[in-house]
């Protein structure tokens, strides 16, 4: 590798990032590779260092989209619960949130305790379930979703707009891939 090869990228408050690419014109990292090529054996480096480069995408990936909602006086979370209830006809029960977002049911109810208090959603009984408790979205929520959507939609293509429609399908594959064996029983015994 040249050094004219390594690029500085900016990729948030930690500071600058270096990139350079490789024989086949692939992105990688010089200081990750040179950290895990000290400590893992030379099998395993293609495998940490895609693990690497994928935690760090989905760390930056959350941050950004974390702060665009902080400007819109939501969270990530609760523009994922408005979503969510929108898709599924406006309501859902909260145990169904907690399972559908892979959090604790105690996380959504202090996720659906602010949405409430914000007027977007109301807690309401289950009319086939009156143990159950149902969010909601109001009449506000809807109208607020509405506003957000179209700003969401294009702040999630300003991310992925350096990626062919054939790239994006790749990213889609590779990372439900990832998902479906990170589903999987463990098979090494060690947790």
């Amino acid at each position: 590798m040249n050094p004219k090869d390594v690029k500085p990228f900016q990729t948030g408050p930690g500071g600058p990032f270096e990139l350079a690419t490789d024989e086949d014109g692939r992105l990688f990292s010089p200081h990750m590779r040179e950290i895990i090529s000290s400590h893992a054996p030379a099998e395993a480096v293609p495998a940490v260092e895609a693990f690497a480069a994928v935690g760090q995408a989905a760390r930056l990936m959350r941050l950004n989209m974390e702060r665009w909602a902080e400007k819109e006086g939501l969270s990530e979370m609760r523009v994922a619960i408005l979503f969510m209830l929108r898709y599924a006809g406006g309501a859902l029960p909260l145990g169904t949130l907690a399972g559908k977002l892979q959090v604790s049911p105690r996380n959504v109810t202090g996720l659906v305790d602010n949405l409430e208090r914000d007027g977007l959603v109301a807690r309401v009984h289950d009319p086939g379930d009156r143990r159950s408790v149902l969010a909601q979205l109001t009449d506000h929520g809807r109208e607020r979703l509405a506003a957000l959507s179209e700003i969401w939609t294009q702040r999630q293509r300003a991310l992925m707009v350096d990626f062919t429609e054939d790239e994006l399908a790749q990213l889609r594959h590779l990372s439900l891939r990832l998902v479906c064996t990170m589903g999987r029983p463990k098979q090494t015994g060690r947790e």
